[in-house]
């Protein structure tokens, strides 16, 4: 049977197909989309170490992505999936002493987001074709540092599309933001606004949300998509790569098919560990998934109390890509949770955006701690797990896979439990250059490119291209706004093109 998307708020809404909730990103009730049931994949885990990533992708988004044919659906994967990474495998699994480190890194932007981004534009071409819509498109996107980059990078001159990226000013790595300022592309705008994630992440949700601003941009002839994980096409490619591991896990001999496995995940806005959350009810043998946080840690809270409080200081880290406090697909997870109850969903979304907490009953706390274990990292044991992991392996690690790291050590240490461990890592170590440096005990008042020289020397890594090409990148944005301002700021970036 074919799947359909539903909203997390809305028991009664209209179903959509697979490239209708693409095109639309967010339901119109303010809800998620999700699946109206789970596929039964045609996949042995036996046969996970013979496939291709692009052939195990097919197997995977095939059931999810159903009214776009088999062809297309090769076609958009073989587009994503090339030479566009600098690795054969894609998403490679480097093997330590004690832990597996998932490599999310090999894409364009050196970032974990280049797997489903590089994806999202052609799901989203075919999406608007597939629905005839005379429209053109707005990708209105939030950032914590990473989606942006690879958003613009991926929608890049994209025929009939908009792409207008915001992100917190002092938020992000130095390389995060030139990365975003010096994106190419006639299409693309980058706005640093004067607030943090959240700030940003909010006031997009509320343009999404608004029925005037909907209508405006229908009058110049636009409508709004997201490239945040809250659209379907960012988030189920996302499962991808978790097969994957297992797959190269049973072939490097370190499991026999059936084993469980336990990820830890790096995680801010939900999505990157829900995808794994998905993989476990397709049938990937996941014993546990490690919600791993630096010190904004409302989901470290959140997974031992029930509570889920945003009312509270927000902290600017050395992994900024996880400096949030409202985590947007916990939506989803709580919706399952609630054994899929729309109305419930609904009020307790209403209580954090009014209340800003909500709170759960002792007998849902114990069920999600059943599958999921949540803990955090200080900065300076993530500096201290940088400099562990390097000294004792000769292994970087970026400051966000430092967090997945440390969690997962401290995981093994509490629980006793050696269930085969994959660190989840999403970004390369020249993504923040500073930050390892300073890890290492090795800098010296270096920032930006010369950071970036003095890391190549001490990690005697090669540069990725993306960084080579950010070494002599003009810059080509550089809008400021407030906030508040944002509404406005998008329907004139709109006008002008």
């Amino acid at each position: 049977m074919a799947i359909s998307y539903r909203s997390t708020r809305d028991q009664h809404a209209t179903p959509f197909l697979a490239s209708q909730a693409v095109l639309q990103g967010l339901s119109p009730d303010g809800g998620l989309f999700v699946p109206d049931h789970l596929p039964q994949l045609d996949l042995e885990l036996m046969d996970l170490p013979k496939l291709t990533y692009q052939e195990l992708a097919f197997k995977i988004l095939q059931p999810f992505f159903s009214d776009y044919t088999a062809t297309e659906l090769q076609d958009c994967i073989a587009k994503a999936y090339g030479d566009n990474f600098t690795s054969p495998q894609i998403t490679p699994v480097k093997f330590t002493a004690d832990l597996a480190y998932l490599e999310l890194f090999h894409g364009p932007t050196i970032a974990f987001k280049d797997l489903a981004l590089q994806l999202l534009p052609h799901l989203l071409q075919l999406a608007a074709k597939k629905n005839q819509t005379a429209l053109k498109t707005v990708i209105l996107t939030a950032t914590s540092g990473d989606t942006g980059k690879a958003a613009m990078a991926g929608f890049a001159d994209v025929k009939d599309t908009q792409i207008i990226v915001f992100y917190p000013k002092d938020g992000v790595s130095e390389v995060q933001e030139k990365q975003m300022r010096s994106q190419t592309g006639a299409n693309t705008h980058v706005v640093a606004i004067t607030g943090n994630f959240d700030d940003a992440q909010t006031k997009v949700k509320d343009i999404f949300d608004d029925p005037d601003m909907a209508l405006a941009l229908q009058q110049k002839g636009y409508r709004f998509s997201s490239a945040n994980s809250i659209n379907i096409g960012r988030l189920f490619p996302q499962m991808v790569y978790y097969f994957y591991a297992y797959g190269q896990m049973l072939k490097a001999g370190k499991i026999s098919a059936g084993q469980a496995v336990n990820f830890s995940v790096p995680t801010g806005n939900f999505g990157d560990i829900l995808a794994g959350w998905y993989a476990k009810k397709l049938g990937l043998p996941i014993k546990k998934l490690l919600c791993a946080s630096n010190e904004n840690n409302v989901l470290t809270e959140f997974f031992a109390s029930g509570i889920y409080d945003r009312k509270r200081p927000f902290h600017v880290t050395t992994s900024p890509s996880m400096d949030i406090l409202v985590s947007s697909n916990l939506e989803r997870l709580l919706f399952y949770t609630l054994d899929q109850d729309a109305t419930k969903t609904a009020q307790l979304m209403d209580q954090l955006s009014t209340r800003g907490v909500y709170m759960l009953d002792a007998e849902l706390v114990t069920k999600l701690q059943t599958e999921f274990f949540a803990d955090f990292a200080t900065i300076d044991q993530t500096a201290t797990e940088i400099k562990r992991v390097f000294e004792k392996e000769g292994y970087p690690l970026d400051p966000h896979t430092a967090v997945g790291s440390f969690v997962a050590r401290q995981y093994q240490l509490k629980t006793g439990d050696l269930t085969p461990m994959i660190v989840v890592s999403t970004a390369s170590p020249y993504k923040f250059p500073e930050a390892v440096l300073d890890a290492l005990g090795k800098r010296q008042e270096a920032t930006g490119t010369a950071a970036l020289k003095q890391l190549h020397q001490v990690i005697a890594q090669p540069y990725p291209q993306t960084i080579v090409e950010l070494f002599t990148a003009p810059l080509l944005h550089d809008l400021t706004c407030d906030p508040k301002d944002m509404k406005k700021l998008v329907l004139q970036l709109v006008k002008q093109n």
